[in-house]
């Protein structure tokens, strides 16, 4: 699948999502282009029960996920339990030993600054 293809996708993902779901996710997505412009949006997990699959950011492996649940959008980070977190931005899957997530509800603000810092983090440990 061709970069474009998985952008355009995206791009389709976000506008079908109603309301402050999607303007989120929209946001979000633009923050971890601007972190990393080698970063290379991809969509994963396609599946009867989410046709149009989950869009995924990757830089020599996986960084993070997108997706809308019924009353937020998550962000997960499948390395985040390797992740220093020092603003505590992860507020789900706090248990697993890999993956940590945030949960982002609507009118939360987005702690860019920190959330910056974890993506660019990320890239770097998918590196080493």
């Amino acid at each position: 699948m061709s970069d474009a293809s998985a952008s355009q996708q995206i791009d389709d993902i976000v506008r079908r999502m109603a309301g402050w779901r999607g303007e989120r996710l929209g946001q979000l997505r633009t923050l971890i282009r601007s972190v990393d412009p080698g970063v290379i949006e991809e969509v994963k997990w396609k599946k009867p029960s989410r046709p149009e699959g989950v869009p995924v950011w990757s830089h020599n492996g996986i960084v993070c996920i997108g997706e809308a649940l019924k009353n937020a959008v998550r962000l997960t980070f499948p390395k985040g339990a390797q992740l220093k977190d020092p603003k505590g931005l992860f507020n789900t899957r706090l248990d697993s030993k890999m993956v940590r997530a945030i949960d982002f509800y609507e009118g939360d603000a987005i702690k860019e600054t920190a959330l910056r810092a974890l993506i660019v983090e990320g890239v770097r440990l998918n590196r080493s």
